[in-house]
């Protein structure tokens, strides 16, 4: 698998931002998997790429990677200092919801390492992580509602970056994404199924932040490429 030119934003001597596609890790130990970090290794022809961030490998988006340990260093305080802006569209199911109206999620996380997923839990409870993200319903498809079921596209800030974070708030919040079979409820996924749905409706589609080596403010945009996208953005 390589990289095709559409899949790059952006490039120069220090980083290099592009559109990671659905279903490819963003890094992993697998050997005869593919993921981001060795497809641009082969792409650079260059032994060091350095993550800075991740996407779940079932999502699709935005990624900067350093080709610098400099710019490395540099990209990786913002990201832990949470001034890397990164916001996503979320493809889900809605329960008599309104448009345009801004909404805050703050919950805490606890990991299972084992079993790869995260779950919501109470503010004592040892392990869990304050996770706070807000959003925003762009559009409703009046033309597919089932009752009071309907398909909607989110708007998503990420302020913190916890495990699964997305996936697991706007379940727990009655808001399952299509097309996940981990965390959503038996009408997302019997929805996804009968639209042919295999990946998470989730996409990373604007990152800003400062670039490492200049300083200048940097912002990249994309529209999501999943199926499940293909009605909001016609």
């Amino acid at each position: 698998m390589r990289l095709e030119k559409e899949d790059i934003l952006y490039e120069d001597k220090n980083i290099i931002v592009c559109h990671k596609r659905a279903g490819i890790a963003t890094q992993t130990s697998r050997p005869a998997e593919p993921d981001m970090v060795s497809i641009l290794k082969n792409y650079l022809k260059t032994p060091y790429v350095a993550v800075v961030h991740r996407l779940d490998q079932p999502v699709e988006g935005l990624l900067v990677f350093a080709k610098t340990r400099a710019a490395a260093a540099g990209l990786s305080e913002q990201n832990r200092c949470r001034m890397m802006g990164k916001y996503y569209y979320a493809a889900v199911i809605l329960r008599q919801a309104k448009e345009r109206e801004i909404h805050t999620l703050s919950d805490y996380l606890k990991k299972d390492g084992k079993a790869n997923i995260s779950r919501v839990v109470g503010r004592d409870e040892e392990g869990g992580r304050r996770s706070v993200l807000s959003y925003q319903i762009i559009k409703i498809l009046p033309e597919e509602k089932e009752g009071d079921l309907a398909c909607g596209l989110l708007r998503i800030e990420l302020e913190t970056g916890r495990h699964h974070q997305i996936r697991v708030q706007l379940a727990h919040a009655g808001m399952p994404l299509l097309g996940d079979g981990k965390y959503g409820s038996e009408e997302s996924k019997r929805i996804s199924r009968e639209k042919g749905l295999r990946e998470v409706a989730l996409c990373c589609c604007q990152l800003e932040f400062r670039h490492p080596a200049t300083g200048k403010e940097l912002s990249f945009h994309i529209q999501p490429r999943g199926q499940a996208f293909a009605s909001f953005f016609q």
